[in-house]
């Protein structure tokens, strides 16, 4: 299905793999694991053929669906959705040839125009196409998009659902190799429980990367986990490989502490003999070579997995009322998606945006970051308040700017060691400071935007999904950081833990427009809604 021979990765001069050699086969589930930052996403792109490897060869047999992690239909903002799933295996343009034949046939009644029409019919019918749609609805309604969006524009739907209408032409399309980067990213519960039985049941073979560890689990049957430029491959689940993986820790650890200790014993045992007869330090310096070979073939103690330590300044001083919206509409050439939105933010408020996918959650949010207008209604910021953006599309991270230039933009006047310590604090240390922040992986570029509001110091975040992509030690720290913080926080969220460390004040249901306290009744909801 696949196969790769000695391959080597650069990314930004950074080489991030090196002499990596796998085979997956029909009927293989691999989980491609590691810390963000170390490659996966690179990996994923050179497999896909949408990069090329610095060393090494790749072999491809058969069709192949490749997901990035920010998928975005490549199609005219006025298809229709359904017409968009159904090409992915063409039947989109035999559907309008078949058209095209049958008024056709209308004017000519030859025979020449009659085979015509009839080759084309049952093409269509042996490709699935009288099946194909009823099936494209199965999938796309799997992934959490409800039927009466699915007949309209895909310039209509709102960024989360276009992504579910390109993972669902990408599954419509049935390939042989399904190459996946972190498919579960704004999906629900229900659509993540879907997906995991349809990948479970795939009778191709699936390479995904994915920190959703219940996904991994419930799918994989390899692991292959990115560290330190090297590929460790592991058969079994996900859980299996952990368990596995800590029994070879603590081995690799015990002797490496015994080859250490020994290697001192040696060392200082032939220092003394080195001072006494000829004959001992004779002896000596074959215990110093023997010393050296100890040297160069030892075991390096595995790293631990460093806990990730984030820290937000304490929020300057704002008035009372943060923001006061009144009246606030939206809608996209359709239906308004909301309307008559009308709500206050207190200061210190933790406000939890709650509603369906579609309901509107990202798009009020742009709206509030002035990202986005409004069709109705409108909203003014209070006294004194500074207001921080976080957009789940990484929007601010603009390819062609350096990392570094980024955070210049958040505090003009900060020296370049304080914005390197803030990069630092989220992993993103040494040279990707002065990396292109369109090369970084999707998790790096997370902690990017991250960093960004810290250095802005503000007093009033938006944050829209924030710990998507991210590995779970700096999921952690962010929940840990912002749970700490005193300032004023609007947040949309489908990450339980990520909510239940926030504990948010109130909550605001989209979209009806109707807020409430929180209660933790509601955190069985967060990840649905």
């Amino acid at each position: 299905m696949i196969q790769s021979r000695g391959l080597a990765i650069d990314v930004a001069a950074r080489r991030v793999l090196s002499d990596a050699s796998f085979t997956v086969n029909t009927g293989d589930k691999v989980g491609l694991v590691g810390r963000n930052g170390v490659g996966k996403t690179s990996l994923l792109k050179v497999l896909a053929g949408e990069d090329d490897a610095a060393a090494g060869l790749v072999l491809r047999r058969g069709t192949l669906g490749y997901v990035p992690q920010n998928p975005r239909p490549r199609a005219e903002a006025a298809h229709s959705a359904l017409s968009h799933i159904l090409s992915g295996r063409g039947l989109d343009r035999a559907a309008a040839r078949l058209v095209e034949l049958h008024q056709a046939l209308e004017q000519d009644h030859s025979l020449s125009a009659i085979e015509k029409y009839s080759e084309a019919e049952e093409w269509y019918r042996l490709d699935g196409g009288y099946s194909g749609e009823s099936e494209a609805r199965r999938i796309v309604t799997g992934l959490g998009l409800r039927l009466d969006r699915v007949d309209l524009a895909l310039g209509v739907l709102s960024g989360g659902e276009r992504r579910r209408v390109e993972i669902a032409r990408v599954l419509f399309a049935d390939p042989d190799l399904l190459l996946l980067d972190e498919p579960t990213n704004h999906l629900d519960s229900d659509a993540k429980s879907w997906l995991m039985d349809f990948l479970r049941d795939y009778r191709g073979a699936v390479i995904v990367v994915s920190h959703d560890l219940a996904l991994l689990d419930a799918s994989i049957t390899r692991v292959l986990h990115l560290d330190a430029g090297r590929l460790v491959e592991h058969r079994g689940t996900y859980s299996q490989y952990q368990a596995a993986r800590r029994l070879e820790e603590k081995r690799l650890t015990s002797l490496a502490h015994r080859q250490e200790a020994e290697i001192e014993r040696l060392s200082l045992l032939a220092e003394v003999m080195r001072r006494q007869t000829a004959k001992r330090a004779k002896q000596a310096k074959s215990i110093f070579t023997r010393v050296e070979r100890m040297k160069a073939a030892r075991v390096v103690a595995p790293r631990r997995e460093r806990k990730v330590k984030i820290s937000f300044p304490a929020p300057p001083h704002s008035g009372r009322i943060v923001m006061h919206c009144s009246g606030l509409a939206k809608g996209y050439g359709g239906p308004l998606v909301f309307r008559d939105m009308t709500f206050e933010v207190e200061r210190h408020d933790r406000l939890l945006v709650m509603g369906l996918n579609g309901a509107g959650k990202t798009s009020l949010l742009r709206i509030l970051a002035g990202e986005s207008a409004a069709d109705q209604g409108s909203f003014r910021l209070g006294h004194g308040v500074s207001l921080g953006y976080y957009a789940q599309e990484h929007e601010g991270i603009r390819p062609g700017v350096p990392v570094l230039a980024h955070m210049r933009e958040q505090a003009p006047d900060a020296e370049e060691r304080v914005l390197r310590a803030l990069l630092g604090m989220f992993s993103l240390t040494g040279d990707v400071a002065r990396q292109d922040a369109g090369t970084l992986s999707g998790g790096e570029k997370t902690k990017l935007a991250l960093a960004q509001l810290v250095a802005g110091r503000h007093n009033l975040l938006l944050l829209d999904e924030p710990t998507n992509n991210l590995d779970p030690p700096s999921r952690t720290g962010v929940a840990r950081a912002l749970a700490a913080w005193p300032g004023t926080m609007v947040i949309v969220s489908h990450d339980p833990e990520f909510v239940e460390a926030l504990q948010p004040g109130r909550v605001l249901f989209m979209p009806e427009g109707r807020v409430d306290y929180w209660e933790e009744d509601l955190l069985d909801v967060v990840a649905m809604a």
